[in-house]
């Protein structure tokens, strides 16, 4: 175990004297703008470093180098140590969980480990005169605790893939013209899934408290006092009593979690007004899927935090096989220069200190064989404009102009919007952020109507996925922005047969100011599992009772995805404040 002690306030600590900048010094930002092959410290143009030399009780001499890679997020360090000899150069991913708080320097007048300052204490940690940072590097524990938990490193894990991603993945790496039978078998498990509510009448009256809920959807006169009813509906919610018949489009709040609703809707129960809009960007909806029930979960940004994790091994950071043609530049091994994250570490899991508040988690977008366009304008621009993301401040694939953007900055504000080349200088303040595809909805005007995107029907260009053949009726998950009486929530919602077309009328409905598309065709991408604490238990209620099949057990206990086990996908978490 490493040692921690105290350090007089007087000793001047080289890299916390140059704060963290907005502007990134010249040669970094021409670094990150190249388009040459790089490492991943290249990526990062905000990037703050300093070195010293280091020595072990031993008698081995060395150099340590600091990498913070985005100080004004202050959450992801680079150790890299270099001692002398063949030895080759060790490195060792660090995160701070107390990122606002607490920062971490090398300083040359303690030659034996790092310096964390915090508030107006400097302590010493031990981490080179011994073997500290090799045990914690073998350590099977993917979050291995430093400095007495005062930092983590940060481990490789292998992340769980379910038998129909594993099946997947074998035909699409192995197996010749394996994407067109993956295709056909997405149009044959097209409704698989599909859902559809009796319409009867005696709904459970939801809980009027305007001003603190989300805005309900605006439906069919003639469904207000008729009943949609789920057997698959997994979250428990007030007066319930064992079974909920709901009204279309209302809010019901979820027992046992303050701040989160849940909803049920089908397009053919929206208000007839809705559905004669904007017609030259949405597709008519056939019977099949205009009476496919969509299950919505709402979240109260004022009481929560909203984080974002790579999977062990997805989203990844080559090229796309959609990029074709001059888009693709065959002497990088990606668009952004980069092949690997390496030697930075995701874990697929969420750190333990943020694990005991979160209450939900839902997976993220795309895969990267899918993360990029094919066809249309998009395709010609930026090397096939790859879907970006960003964790810890750390950038692992560049945000790219006219994608749907989710993302979360330094203060905790989180947003959705079309990413444009202006929206860069908000770079050094992003915390988090996905981008997957183009948006369902934008608000326009001073109205701030729910618009949907231009490209909604528009299969290519769009990249919605689904089969060449352009059958795009399948299980699809999406993320959108609401706001109601000042109050802003952040919904994700399950549609069980939809094209984005379907899509785009509920979230009209319920007058969502940005909607996007993450994931689609199986319960795994598009799980969403909230959490109740009891005490030291923790139960998992899941959007949909089946997406429970991927969780693990441990003598009889739930060990829920995410959080109790790495995953290889992708994936979002809320914390309460």
């Amino acid at each position: 175990m490493s040692g921690i002690g105290k350090i007089s306030a007087c000793v001047i600590l080289l890299s916390l004297s140059a704060g963290p900048q907005q502007v990134a010094p010249r040669d970094q930002r021409a670094q990150y703008d190249a388009d040459v092959p790089k490492t991943i410290l290249e990526l990062q143009q905000f990037r703050q470093s300093n070195s010293i030399h280091i020595r072990s009780t031993s008698g081995r001499e060395g150099v340590a180098t600091l990498v913070n890679l985005n100080p004004n997020i202050n959450s992801w360090y680079l150790l890299k140590v270099a001692w002398s000899g063949p030895n080759p150069e060790a490195n060792y991913h660090l995160e701070s969980p107390q990122p606002h708080a607490r920062r971490i320097s090398l300083d040359p007048q303690y030659p034996s480990g790092i310096v964390i300052a915090e508030a107006s204490h400097h302590l010493t940690c031990d981490l080179f005169s011994g073997d500290v940072l090799e045990q914690a590097k073998t350590s099977p524990r993917i979050y291995y605790p430093l400095c007495s938990g005062q930092i983590f490193l940060r481990n490789p894990a292998t992340g769980h893939r379910s038998t129909l991603e594993a099946a997947t993945e074998f035909l699409r790496e192995h197996i010749w013209g394996g994407e067109k039978i993956v295709d056909l078998g997405h149009i044959v498990m097209g409704d698989m899934h599909r859902e559809t509510a009796q319409i009867g009448p005696g709904a459970t009256a939801a809980p009027a408290r305007i001003g603190e809920f989300p805005s309900p959807a605006s439906i069919d006169e003639q469904y207000a006092n008729r009943a949609l009813e789920s057997n698959n509906l997994g979250i428990d919610v007030e007066g319930s009593g064992g079974g909920i018949r709901m009204t279309p489009g209302a809010w019901y709040p979820a027992n046992g979690n303050p701040g989160v609703y849940v909803s049920l809707m089908q397009p053919n129960l929206a208000d007839p007004a809705i559905l004669q809009t904007y017609k030259t960007f949405v597709n008519p909806l056939d019977s099949v899927e205009a009476s496919a029930l969509a299950y919505l979960v709402a979240f109260d940004l004022d009481r929560f935090d909203l984080g974002f994790a790579l999977g062990t091994d997805h989203p990844k950071v080559g090229w796309s096989d959609q990029v074709v043609g001059t888009a693709r530049n065959a002497a990088l091994p990606g668009p952004d220069g980069i092949g690997s994250i390496s030697p930075l570490v995701a874990t697929g899991s969420i750190s333990p200190d943020d694990a005991g508040k979160t209450v939900a988690t839902f997976t993220g977008g795309f895969k990267r064989m899918h993360g990029a366009f094919k066809f249309g304008d998009l395709a010609l621009k930026n090397h096939g404009s790859h879907y970006g993301f960003i964790e810890s401040g750390v950038v692992l694939s560049k945000l790219q102009p006219g994608l749907a953007t989710i993302f979360v900055l330094d203060d905790g504000t989180v947003g959705m919007k079309s990413w444009t080349e202006a929206d860069d200088k908000l770079l050094f303040r992003i915390k988090y952020a996905r981008q997957n595809g183009v948006p369902i909805i934008e608000s326009q005007g001073p109205s701030q109507a729910s618009v949907p995107g231009p490209l909604v029907n528009k299969w290519g260009a769009g990249n919605w996925s689904g089969s060449e053949e352009g059958k795009l009726r399948t299980m699809r998950a999406g993320a959108a922005m609401q706001r109601n009486h000042g109050k802003r929530f952040l919904i994700y919602a399950v549609f069980s047969d939809a094209t984005p077309s379907a899509m785009a009328r509920i979230f009209q409905a319920y007058r969502c100011e940005y909607a996007m598309l993450l994931d689609m065709n199986a319960l795994e991408h598009t799980y969403l599992a909230v959490y109740r604490r009891s005490g030291p238990q923790l139960f998992v209620d899941h959007l949909l009772k089946g997406m429970n099949v991927l969780e693990k057990s441990d003598s009889g206990e739930v060990v829920p995805r995410f959080l109790g086990y790495a995953d290889n996908r992708d994936f979002f978490y809320i914390m309460r404040r």
